[in-house]
């Protein structure tokens, strides 16, 4: 497992919590919060665009 920089969760709400991090390749990483052991990786800006339509009530399914 690479080491991983987690960013703090978010948490929307009566929802599950997410979690970005990066490792030192500066590839990006995806997690349920507390299960940062089985992350999902993509890039940056992907991981990025996945927040931001999931706070834009785009993807409300996944949560």
């Amino acid at each position: 497992m690479p080491d991983i920089t987690w960013e703090e969760p978010f948490c929307a709400e009566a929802s599950a919590c997410y979690r970005i991090g990066v490792d030192t390749a500066g590839n990006s990483y995806i997690a349920v919060a507390g299960q940062e052991d089985r992350p999902l990786s993509d890039t940056t800006e992907a991981l990025r665009q996945l927040i931001r339509d999931i706070k834009a009530g785009k993807a409300d399914h996944l949560l």
